[in-house]
């Protein structure tokens, strides 16, 4: 290490210690030609994930990203933050697991589908609906059928199951009255 002040290449450690967040080493360090101390510190090389967006932007990868669209899919939903954080480090450290430090957002969006699939139907229905861009109803209830002929063929039965869209009937929501609409009608829904 060259010693700041004289240049010199020679020095010797004097302490050693880890950082409060376990992520460096600080060594001190003594000039064996002017004798004055100095710090350095030593880090791993960490090369950072990247994800390549399906215009072909690239964008580092961003934790607290993921943690905002999960924390969306499952608003209302029984699913702690204790267990959605534990699902972001797991995509996080799947990912680092990979010799590629860029990752499709496709390939982000599957994993962390296929995440949520075995924690909450719902939360996965909201997911992929915003991730997959349906346009249409047909969409989306092909992703619902697809996702209930996948718990029969493995006969899983996790979360409360998802209701076909075409099990129950529609029922008409009743209409608001505004003022100057006293005569409009009003729909009525008959229970069951």
């Amino acid at each position: 290490m060259r010693c700041p002040f004289c240049g010199h290449i020679e020095d010797k450690v004097v302490d050693s210690r880890e950082s409060r967040e376990g992520d460096s080493i600080r060594r001190r360090r003594e000039c064996l030609s002017c004798a004055r101390r100095f710090t350095s510190y030593e880090r791993v090389e960490e090369v950072p994930l990247v994800i390549l967006k399906k215009d072909g932007r690239r964008e580092p990868f961003d934790r607290q990203k993921l943690m905002k669209g999960l924390l969306l899919a499952c608003q209302k939903r029984p699913v702690s933050l204790a267990r959605i954080e534990e699902l972001v480090a797991d995509v996080q450290a799947r990912l680092m697991e990979r010799p590629d430090r860029e990752i499709r957002s496709r390939e982000l969006g599957e994993l962390v589908m296929d995440e949520l699939k075995g924690l909450d139907q719902v939360a996965y229905v909201r997911f992929a609906s915003v991730y997959r861009d349906f346009k249409d109803l047909p969409d989306f209830v092909k992703a619902l059928e697809g996702l209930m002929h996948k718990e029969a063929a493995t006969g899983r039965s996790g979360a409360a199951p998802i209701a076909s869209p075409a099990s129950e009937p529609i029922k008409p929501m009743p209409q608001a009255l505004f003022p100057g609409e006293a005569d409009a009608p009003v729909l009525r829904t008959r229970k069951k």
